[in-house]
């Protein structure tokens, strides 16, 4: 399938989002036991890494490559493909309130979670062998 301009795709796919008819490289990484669809230039919150602010840091375990309609699926990873990202910025997200109360018990507990969180920016998509 060759998106020209102004084409329309048949159905709702963020892999087959096409900018001026070409297509964007997106992966699947797995980071934090969580998994993110990501493609160049895109930036995420994933679980707190280890690294400092502007430190470049390497996702290996890909899941999927794809661009268009062609797509690389792992077994469970993809050999030889990587995600190069840079470090934005550390945070904290916002505060889930926790409240259990058993009625005519004379039992309430009140308890805040804030989950702690790195913001990358992802520089590259290598495809691998």
């Amino acid at each position: 399938m060759i998106l020209t301009r102004g084409a329309e795709i048949p159905y709702n796919s963020k892999s087959l989002q096409a900018t001026n008819g070409i297509f964007v490289m997106y992966a699947v990484i797995k980071t934090g036991g969580k998994q993110y669809r990501v493609s160049s230039g895109e930036q995420l919150r994933i679980e707190l890494l280890p690294a400092e602010v502007g430190a470049a840091v390497s996702f290996d375990e890909v899941l999927m490559v794809g661009e268009g309609e062609q797509v690389r699926v792992g077994a469970p990873f993809v050999s030889g493909a990587k995600v190069q990202a840079t470090v934005v910025s550390h945070g904290r997200g916002e505060k889930v309130k926790i409240f259990k109360l058993r009625r005519r018990k004379h039992f309430a507990k009140s308890q805040g979670h804030r989950q702690s969180y790195t913001e990358v920016r992802i520089d590259d998509i290598v495809a691998g062998a």
